[in-house]
């Protein structure tokens, strides 16, 4: 591999941590809970009519909103530089 390719993945996997708060809060899930009116309210109003009224601990929904409201834990900060990284490597290849 190329100096390139080793600067992308490093852009890939920095970029994606950066960004996931930043996109987290533009499709509604924020520190304040999931904001009226927006793709993750739409989201949760699905989740809760599938499951009778609630949305299940440790669905898709949940975890987002607590990436939202608290952050990225350690394990979620690792596996999205690690798909950042992936996919900047990936497009270096193509380049």
């Amino acid at each position: 591999m190329g100096l390139l390719t080793y600067a992308a993945i490093a852009a890939g996997a920095g970029g994606a941590v950066v960004s996931a708060p930043i996109v987290l809060g533009a499709i509604g899930f924020t520190s304040a809970g999931i904001a009226a009116g927006s793709y993750a309210a739409g989201m949760m109003s699905t989740a809760a009519i599938a499951n009778g009224g609630g949305v299940a601990a440790g669905s898709l929904v949940a975890v987002l909103q607590s990436a939202g409201m608290a952050g990225l834990s350690t394990a979620a900060t690792t596996a999205v530089a690690s798909a950042g990284g992936t996919v900047g490597g990936l497009l270096a290849m193509l380049i």
